[in-house]
């Protein structure tokens, strides 16, 4: 096992259930298969599949849904000394609509947002290279305090910080505390990672790009990475841009977690070093694996030999 702690993911873990059947709408959706979810856990799973040392910190129940998600950590070699185990709150769960587009869900919060200083020590801060979160973990008290504090720490001693600007009004009702929050992230210079879709939700409008790009840079962020879907993604470099289109896919057999495997091959090649221009290559090439799989990534497919074929 890899001890060298390189990046640390810290938001929720939980049970996500994700419909069978192909459906827009949970309403739609007959019956479910059961995976381990969470954005954060999703880029930890795919960051330990590419070898990079991952550490996990998050809350989850005491109960039967907390062991199998510690027990799937475990087995994919995830530190998760940093894991609190709950009494008194259920582990999270989330219904997840199957789909090719942006997935309906309903989230049944709990244990997740339930993470506190003690998980978070200076220590645990000092040796890794990237601290990532997402907008679901920084929605609610007590980890919105936690992550903001330990995030200005991680920084102050030079680790770069990362976040997926997941937004969405179901988690995050509160939309000015949200824009505060994101505005306070943000003015550590973090990567950003962020969607048409996660944009219009924020702001209730529809931006141009060059809008969106400039709301992060004016914040002190240098880079700003747009997934579009489809068409592939735009990234901004202090206003200087990159597009790549997305890689052809014959058939979409799942879009939950593909946001997740792009920024998970985003940030393991920005941690070999490489330039902004293979970063999204990468990301590009892990995310069409996902959406060719149902769940996570394929336990048969050899993940890191695939992205090492990028030129």
């Amino acid at each position: 096992m890899n001890t060298k702690i390189e990046i640390l993911c810290v938001g929720e873990t939980l049970i996500d259930y994700i419909g069978h059947q192909t459906a827009p709408s949970l309403a739609e959706t007959k019956d479910y298969h059961r995976y381990l979810g969470g954005s954060p856990t999703n880029v930890a799973m795919n960051m330990a599949r590419l070898g990079v040392g991952t550490c996990l910190v998050a809350s989850v129940g005491n109960d039967g849904f907390g062991k199998y998600v510690l027990e799937k950590l475990n087995q994919a070699r995830i530190n998760t000394n940093y894991i609190k185990a709950l009494e008194d709150v259920p582990t999270t769960v989330i219904f997840v609509s199957r789909t090719t587009e942006t997935p309906d869900f309903i989230a049944y919060r709990q244990a997740d947002a339930m993470i506190g200083p003690d998980q978070l020590p200076d220590e645990l801060l000092s040796h890794i290279k990237v601290f990532h979160t997402t907008c679901f973990a920084l929605s609610k008290q007590p980890a919105q305090h936690t992550i903001l504090d330990a995030a200005k720490r991680a920084s102050r001693v030079g680790v770069k910080l990362s976040i997926d600007i997941n937004y969405s009004e179901k988690i995050w009702p509160d939309r000015q505390n949200a824009i505060q929050c994101i505005k306070e992230y943000c003015a550590l210079n973090p990567l950003v990672k962020i969607s048409e879709d996660d944009m219009q939700r924020l702001f209730k409008k529809k931006l141009n790009h060059t809008e969106i790009f400039e709301f992060f840079h004016e914040l002190g962020v240098e880079i700003v990475c747009l997934t579009l879907g489809s068409k592939g993604v735009k990234a901004s470099h202090n206003n200087t841009i990159i597009s790549l289109p997305a890689i052809k896919i014959e058939k979409i057999m799942d879009a939950t977690g593909a946001g997740d495997a792009f920024w998970s091959g985003f940030l393991f090649a920005y941690i070999k070093k490489n330039p902004l221009e293979h970063c999204l290559k990468t990301a590009l090439r892990l995310a069409a694996l996902k959406l060719q799989n149902v769940g996570r990534l394929p336990e048969n497919v050899d993940v890191l030999s695939e992205l090492l074929k990028i030129e």
